[in-house]
């Protein structure tokens, strides 16, 4: 029975020394951690929007042949009738 308990108190001490040495590890590495944990939350982000914010979302964009602005009628306000 005595050998069952030092088995035990063994193994307890081993996963005592395990926790506190990863919690070692992570306090002093936290700088790092906390840098890839940022880059790869932005790289997801931005990964995601997949060249939505370019011309091939499906927006034709004016030919280089036509005029920088068309002229627009005096008239043309908000499509409210002017009395």
């Amino acid at each position: 029975m005595q050998k069952i308990v030092n088995v035990l108190a063994v193994a307890s001490a081993a996963v005592s020394v395990a926790v506190v040495g990863t919690g070692a590890f992570v306090y002093v590495q936290r700088d790092a951690i906390l840098e890839n944990v940022k880059e790869k939350a932005l790289e997801s982000i931005t990964g995601g929007l997949g060249g939505s914010l370019t011309p091939d979302i499906g927006v034709p964009l004016p030919s280089p042949d036509a005029p920088a602005s068309a002229e627009s009628p005096s008239n043309a306000g908000l499509g409210l009738p002017s009395f």
